[in-house]
C-alpha cells in the first residue's frame, strides 16, 4: 500500500506509531494508567495528573504486528494549573521505533466554533484479556486502543476554561464508582490536522459521552511568559496564542470571497489532477518510492529560529527538528509557524519529486479556504524586470486561464495571489541566472507570504553569503540514497528472476559487488552515482525495464562522471524501445482506434535535441542560462529574425497574391469584354503586386512585433454578454483599424491606378476619382469594422475551461478562423453596401464575394500568420521546421508522447525537459552532431539551407510508423 493510501486510513493528525500508553508506578502501591503523545523529538505530551508523585514511568508503544515496546520515560516539565506535563524518552530507533530526528513537531491549534474532533487513547473500558498468552493459568489483561470521535465547541465550561468532548459513550458502566474512561487522560485531542488539546478528566455528572480537556489556547492565560518559552523549545508551541491556527480556518480571501472561493477550489482541482498524471507517468509508485530522506540543513544557511518560529522579542525558542522522509514533507512544512521552507539538495536528489509530493499531500489534506499550492519554475523568472508577484500572474495566466476578471479589477490570477489564495512551491532558485540571484532573494525578503523554495545547495549557499538568507525560512536538505535502499527499490524494479525471488534478479550482481568490502573502483563509481533518485531512474529506465541489457556492464566505467554521462545517454533510447501498438479498430464497436505512435529512436533523439538546443539558446540570449520551459509559440523563435521575416511575408504574400490574381479574372470576364487572355494577364500582375506589398507588409509587421514570440490569445469568442465592456474596447480598435486601411487603400491605389495602368493593363473598372474617393473610406471603414468587431468579440478564457499546451494551441486556432470570418463579413457587408448603392444590388453583391474572399484569404490569413501565436506555430513549426527536418510533422503528438514516455512533463501550458541534467546532455550531443557535420559553429540552431529531401524521406518514414 503507498504512503498516500496508507495516510488515507490514518486519523487525521495522528501518526499511530506515536500514540502512547502511559504506565505509572507510586511506591507499593497499584500501577496508574493514562494516555500521551509522542509530540516531537524525544518528548511525550500527557496529563500532569497522570505522571503526578510517580517513582516511576514506562511509556508503551504500539507496533504494526499488533505488539508493544516500553521505554522509560522521565518528567522534564509539568504544570499542575494547566494539567500537562512532558516526558523524555530514549532514542528507540534501534527497537523498530521513530528515530528521534524524524519526529517533526505537530500543529497547535484553538478553535473559534464547533468543530469534529477525535482522540486516541486506552480507556479502561478497553480492558481485554489476552488469551494468547501461553504458559498461563490465568490470562494476562491489557488495554488495546481506542479511537474516539465526536464533536466540541469553545462555549462549553467556560468557567473551567476546559473543553466539552461530546462522543459516542461506551455502552456498558460495571463499576459505577470508577469511569470507564479512566486512563484515557493525556489523549491528545485532534481537529484538521492540529493538537486543540489534551484529555484531563471525565465529570460523571455529565455523562458517559462527555469529556474534558485542558484546551492548548487556554495554557496561555494560566502559564506564565517563562513557562510558554519553555513548551516552545520542548515541542514546538507557538510562542503566542493568536500564532494557532484557528480552527475551523477561515477564507483568507477580501471582500468578493465567494468568487475568488470557487476559483481556488477549480484551480486546487486542476493543479491536484495535473500532478498526480505526472506522478503516474514517473512510475513514483511502482513498485513504490524511493526512500528520500532530509534533515536540518547547517547552520549559516537560515534566519534566526526566533524568527522562523514567530516568536515574541527576547525569546530564543530554540530550532526545530524538521527531518523526515518524503511522504511527511507537507506535516513538516506545517509545523513551521513561518510556513516558509526552503529544500536543498544535489542535481536529480529528488527536489522536484518533493515539490510534487507536498502539492499532492497538502491538496490532499486541505481544508475549504486553505491556499492553493502551485508549482513555479523559477527559471523563466527575471527579477531585475518584473516583480515576484506579477511574475506569478503571468504564469497562472498561462497555465490555468486565471485570465478573467475580477471583482475589485484586475484578473482572477491577481485577485488570488493578492488575498492570499496561493501557496507558491518556487522550483529552481538555481536556475536563476547567477547575476540576477541576489535580486531574487531581495524581491522574496520584501514578503514574508508562505512558500516552499528549492535549490542546488552549492547555488543557494553561494547567494545566501553573497547576500542574505531568506527571511524568516527554515533549510532541510535532502541525503543521498544509501545502499539498503538501492538493493530494497532495484530487484522490486526488476523482472523477476528465475526463481521468481528478489535475490535473483539482474541487478543481484551489481550489488553484490556494492556489498563488498574494499570495493572495486568500477563499484566505487556505481555506489557514488546511484546516490540520487534521477540516476536511480536512469538506470532502472535503461536495464531494469529494458530486455538484453545488463547492469553489470556499469561496473566498468573508469569515472563517475562517465557513468553519470552513459546513464543519461542510455535514457532516451530506452524510453523510446517500441511500445505495443493498439489494433486498428474496437472490435467490440468497430470504430477505428488511434494507434500508439513509435518513432524511430535516433530521430526522436535528434528532435528533442533540437528542442532542447532551442531551449538553451532561447535562455542565454535572455537571461545567460538555459530556458527550461518549452512554450510550442516560442518554436521556431531561435532561428534568424530575417529568415522568419521572409518565411511569413512569402506565406502572406502567396495567400492575398493568389486570392486577388484569381479574383480578377471572373470580374474582367464578366464585367469587361476585354477576353480571357487581357483577364488572366491582368489577375498574374495583379496577384503579384498585391503579393508583393502583402509580403512586404505583414513580413514588416513581424519584423516589428516579433522582439519576442507571440503569445497564446488568452480568449475566446462570445457573441452575447458583457456589453458595456465591449464598447470600451471595440473604439479604440476601430480607430486603429481605420487608420490601417486608409493606408492599405492609398498603397492600392497607387498599385492599381498608376503601375497596373502603365503596362497597359487598365479594366476601365475603377470609376474615376469618384471610386478613388470612395474606396479609401470604404476599405478603412472595412478595417476598422473588422478591428472593432475582433475586440468586441473576444472575451477572456474561464477557468474552467481547460488549459494545456494541445487545448491553447486549439483555442488559439479557433479564434484565428473567427479572425478569418470577421474580415470577410466586415469587408464584404462594407463593400456590398456601398458598391450595391452606387451600382446596384447585382454589382453589390459581386463586390461582397470580392471583398469578402481577398480580405479573408489577405488580412485575415496575414493577420493570423504575423499577429497571432497560431499563425507563427503554422508558419515555422507546423511547416518549416519539419521541411527542414528539424522537427516531426506531428510535433504536439511527439511531444505527448515523450511526456508519456517520461521524457518531457506538462507543466500547464508549458512542457519541460524530466530534469535540467538530461535537457542539457541533449543539448551538448546535439551541438557536437551538428558542429561535427556542418564543420563550425552557426548562429541557428540549423543552417536554413538545410536539404528539403531530407525532410521529405522524414515524412514518407515517420507516416509508415503511424
Amino acid at each position: 500500500m503507498s504512503a498516500a493510501v496508507a495516510r488515507a486510513f490514518e486519523p487525521d493528525g495522528l501518526d499511530l506509531r506515536r500514540v502512547v500508553q502511559i504506565i505509572t508506578t507510586h511506591g507499593a502501591g497499584p500501577e496508574g494508567r493514562g494516555s500521551g503523545y509522542q509530540v516531537a523529538g524525544d518528548v511525550v505530551l500527557t496529563a500532569a495528573h497522570v505522571v503526578c508523585d510517580a517513582t516511576s514511568v514506562q511509556v508503551r508503544f504500539l507496533t504494526k504486528d499488533g505488539g508493544t515496546r516500553e521505554l522509560p520515560g522521565e518528567p522534564v516539565w509539568a504544570d499542575s494549573a494547566s494539567d500537562i506535563a512532558l516526558l523524555r524518552i530514549a532514542d528507540d530507533s534501534s527497537t523498530g521505533g521513530l528515530c528521534a530526528a524524524h519526529v517533526s513537531p505537530v500543529r497547535f491549534g484553538r478553535i473559534s466554533q464547533p468543530v469534529d474532533c477525535e482522540a486516541l487513547g486506552f480507556p479502561k473500558f478497553k480492558l481485554r484479556p489476552d488469551t494468547a498468552s501461553p504458559g498461563r493459568d490465568a490470562p494476562m489483561w491489557y488495554r488495546d486502543s481506542h479511537h474516539a470521535r465526536g464533536k466540541t465547541t469553545p462555549l462549553s465550561n467556560l468557567r473551567a476554561g476546559s473543553l466539552e468532548i461530546s462522543v459516542d459513550p461506551p455502552e456498558y458502566d460495571p463499576e459505577p464508582g470508577r469511569s470507564p474512561w479512566e486512563a484515557m487522560s493525556g489523549a491528545a485531542v485532534w481537529s484538521g490536522g492540529c493538537l486543540i488539546g489534551v484529555i484531563s478528566e471525565h465529570h460523571r455528572s455529565d455523562g458517559l459521552g462527555r469529556l474534558a480537556a485542558s484546551q492548548v489556547a487556554r495554557w496561555y492565560t494560566v502559564l506564565t511568559p517563562a513557562q510558554i518559552s519553555e513548551l516552545s523549545s520542548l515541542i514546538g508551541l507557538p510562542a503566542q496564542a493568536d500564532q494557532l491556527e484557528q480552527l475551523p480556518r477561515l477564507s483568507p480571501s477580501p471582500d468578493g470571497a465567494p468568487e475568488l472561493g470557487e476559483a481556488a477550489e477549480r484551480l486546487a482541482s486542476r493543479v491536484a489532477g495535473q500532478w498526480r498524471k505526472e506522478e503516474r507517468r514517473r512510475n513514483v509508485h511502482d513498485p513504490f518510492p524511493l526512500a528520500v530522506r532530509f534533515r536540518n540543513a547547517d547552520t549559516g544557511l537560515f534566519d534566526h529560529w526566533a524568527s522562523i518560529r514567530n516568536a515574541p522579542g527576547g525569546a530564543d525558542p530554540g530550532p526545530l527538528t524538521l527531518a523526515g522522509r518524503l511522504d511527511r514533507i507537507a506535516e513538516v512544512y506545517r509545523s513551521i509557524p513561518s510556513r516558509r521552507l526552503v529544500v536543498l539538495g544535489a542535481a536529480g536528489s529528488g527536489k522536484t519529486i518533493l515539490t510534487l509530493r507536498f502539492v499532492l499531500d497538502w491538496l490532499g489534506d486541505r481544508a475549504p479556504g486553505d491556499p492553493v499550492p502551485v508549482i513555479f519554475s523559477l527559471g523563466s523568472w527575471d527579477p531585475a524586470t518584473i516583480s515576484l508577484r506579477d511574475w506569478m500572474c503571468r504564469q497562472l495566466v498561462r497555465d490555468y486561464g486565471l485570465a478573467g476578471p475580477a471583482a475589485h479589477g484586475g484578473n482572477l490570477a491577481g485577485a488570488l495571489v493578492d488575498a492570499g489564495w496561493i501557496l507558491p512551491v518556487l522550483d529552481g532558485f538555481d536556475e536563476i541566472a547567477r547575476g540576477l540571484q541576489g535580486k531574487a532573494l531581495e524581491q522574496l525578503n520584501r514578503t514574508t507570504t508562505p512558500l516552499l523554495l528549492t535549490s542546488r545547495r552549492e547555488e543557494y549557499t553561494k547567494a545566501v553569503k553573497k547576500y542574505d538568507v531568506l527571511t524568516k525560512a527554515a533549510v532541510v536538505e535532502l541525503d543521498d540514497l544509501t545502499l539498503d535502499d538501492l538493493a530494497v527499490y532495484l530487484p522490486r524494479a526488476s523482472r523477476p528472476g528465475r526463481d521468481g525471488g528478489l535475490h535473483s534478479t539482474v541487478w543481484e550482481p551489481v550489488l553484490a559487488e556494492l556489498r563488498k568490502q574494499p570495493r572495486s573502483p568500477g563499484a566505487e563509481n556505481v555506489a557514488t552515482v546511484l546516490t540520487t533518485p534521477l540516476m536511480v531512474a536512469m538506470a532502472r529506465t535503461s536495464y531494469s525495464d529494458r530486455s538484453g541489457h545488463d547492469p553489470a556492464e556499469l561496473l566498468e566505467f573508469a569515472t563517475p562522471e562517465a557513468l553519470e554521462k552513459h546513464l543519461l545517454a542510455e535514457f532516451t533510447p530506452a524510453a523510446y524501445e517500441p511500445l505495443p501498438t493498439d489494433s486498428d479498430s474496437d472490435s467490440g464497436t468497430g470504430r477505428r482506434c488511434r494507434r500508439r505512435w513509435n518513432p524511430d529512436p535516433d530521430r526522436a533523439q535528434h528532435w528533442l535535441g533540437y528542442i532542447a538546443a532551442h531551449l538553451d539558446q532561447l535562455g542565454r540570449a535572455r537571461a545567460g542560462v538555459p530556458a527550461r520551459d518549452l512554450a510550442w509559440w516560442q518554436l521556431g523563435t531561435t532561428m534568424r529574425r530575417s529568415s522568419r521575416m521572409l518565411i511569413i511575408g512569402f506565406l502572406a504574400a502567396l495567400a492575398f497574391g493568389v486570392t486577388s490574381g484569381v479574383g480578377n479574372v471572373p470580374v474582367d470576364l464578366i464585367a469587361t469584354s476585354l477576353g480571357l487572355k487581357f483577364a488572366l494577364a491582368r489577375g498574374l500582375v495583379v496577384g503579384l503586386l498585391r503579393g508583393l506589398e502583402a509580403g512586404l507588409v505583414f513580413g514588416l509587421v513581424y519584423g516589428f512585433v516579433s522582439r519576442g514570440a507571440a503569445e497564446p490569445s488568452r480568449v475566446r469568442i462570445q457573441v452575447f454578454g458583457r456589453a458595456r465592456e465591449r464598447r470600451a474596447k471595440f473604439v479604440p480598435r476601430f480607430k486603429l483599424g481605420f487608420m490601417c486601411g486608409v493606408s492599405l487603400a492609398l498603397v492600392l491605389l497607387f498599385l492599381d491606378r498608376v503601375v497596373v495602368e502603365s503596362l497597359g493593363l487598365g479594366d476601365g473598372l475603377d470609376n474615376g476619382l469618384v471610386g478613388a474617393l470612395v474606396f479609401v473610406p470604404e476599405v478603412g471603414l472595412a478595417a476598422g469594422l473588422a478591428m472593432g468587431l475582433m475586440a468586441w468579440l473576444e472575451v477572456p478564457i474561464d477557468i474552467r475551461s481547460a488549459v494545456s499546451s494541445s487545448e491553447l494551441l486549439s483555442q488559439d486556432r479557433r479564434n484565428v478562423v473567427s479572425y478569418w470570418l470577421v474580415w470577410a463579413l466586415a469587408f464584404g457587408l462594407v463593400a456590398g453596401i456601398v458598391n450595391g448603392l452606387m451600382f446596384g444590388p447585382g454589382f453589390g453583391l459581386m463586390a461582397a464575394l470580392a471583398f469578402g474572399i481577398e480580405a479573408a484569404f489577405g488580412g485575415g490569413l496575414g493577420y493570423g500568420l504575423s499577429m497571432t501565436a497560431w499563425g507563427q506555430w503554422v508558419a515555422l513549426s507546423r511547416m518549416w521546421l519539419p521541411l527542414t527536418g528539424r522537427l516531426p510533422w506531428r510535433l504536439i503528438a511527439f511531444l505527448d508522447d515523450a511526456c508519456e514516455r517520461g521524457v518531457l512533463r506538462q507543466a500547464g501550458a508549458v512542457y519541460q525537459f524530466r530534469h535540467a541534467r538530461l535537457q542539457d546532455h541533449l543539448t551538448q550531443v546535439f551541438l557536437a552532431r551538428r558542429d561535427q557535420r556542418v564543420g563550425r559553429d552557426d548562429e541557428e540552431l540549423d543552417p536554413d539551407r538545410d536539404r528539403p529531401i531530407t525532410a521529405v524521406r522524414t515524412i514518407l518514414v515517420e507516416r509508415s510508423d503511424t
